[in-house]
């Protein structure tokens, strides 16, 4: 009874802001019920622009995410233990400081390298990374933001892995690192790896503070810029935009829920060699 009752009210607490905010958004005073506010999305200037930046920086972002920590922490955990602690400080610094910091220093080294580095070949590079069709530099510090979430996720999948008898394993059969990385480590770490890119396409796809500060628009930054003029409409992109989240995640948790029969190989293998 208290267990179904916990979850009703959790339920209420996600589920009746989002029915209210629906009928807001379909419910028109003198007019009763009109669809126009999602009808006309598509037709919005800027919403498929900015929804494929975000989900462009979202994958980029990922991408680096994952190249970065991925090979670091497998490196940590075989190699050498004792770097542990200092690595998990490093990726847990984002979480000390705030984005507003953050977004302070990367618009003053944005600035003071153009007067700089006027000329040196690094000057276009400064303008490529600010380049608003796909800006890099956000993909540079949503990476930053997402190091803790990444860490946190990796790491307990790397525990819950029994990581040297994988590797000792693999390399007593004859397999190269990047055979033991690709074919042995990773499919172990699919529901990690899942997770870490759940985390951190919900954190691209949410983010505002340092897009808007750095003068770009990616979606969340159009939902804002929207919100005063047509109201309606940017409730109901709001609402387009969690479904759409949603579905995405579904679709990673599902992709990391597959099950990994690689470590069971992995062990007879080695017990038969």
């Amino acid at each position: 009874m208290w267990r179904g009752a916990v979850l009703a009210l959790a339920g209420a607490y996600f589920l009746v802001p989002l029915v209210a905010s629906f009928v807001f958004t379909v419910h028109v005073p003198g007019r009763g019920i009109s669809f126009e506010a999602y009808t006309g999305l598509l037709a919005a200037d800027g919403f498929t622009r900015s929804l494929l930046l975000s989900l462009g920086l979202a994958a980029a972002t990922i991408a680096l995410s994952l190249l970065l920590a991925v090979p670091a922490l497998i490196a940590v955990r075989i190699g050498s233990p004792r770097l542990r602690p200092v690595v998990e400080v490093v990726c847990m610094l984002p979480l000390v400081v705030p984005p507003i910091a953050l977004v302070t220093g990367i618009t003053t080294v944005l600035r003071w390298g153009p007067d700089h580095l006027s000329r040196t070949p690094l000057y276009q590079t400064f303008l490529a990374v600010q380049d608003e069709r796909f800006p890099v530099v956000l993909v540079l510090a949503y990476t930053v933001l997402a190091l803790p979430f990444v860490h946190r996720s990796l790491d307990a999948g790397l525990r819950a892995v029994d990581v040297p008898t994988l590797v000792e394993a693999a390399r007593s059969c004859g397999a190269g690192w990047p055979h033991v990385v690709l074919r042995v480590l990773l499919p172990n770490l699919r529901a990690s790896l899942a997770g870490a890119a759940f985390l951190t396409l919900a954190l691209v796809l949410g983010e505002f503070t340092i897009a808007s500060l750095l003068g770009f628009r990616p979606f969340a930054v159009w939902i804002v810029s929207i919100s005063g003029a047509q109201a309606r409409m940017s409730v109901a992109v709001s609402i387009l935009s969690l479904l759409i989240t949603w579905l995405l995640l579904l679709a990673l948790s599902r992709a990391g829920a597959a099950p990994a029969s690689t470590a069971t190989a992995a062990t007879t293998s080695r017990k038969e060699s």
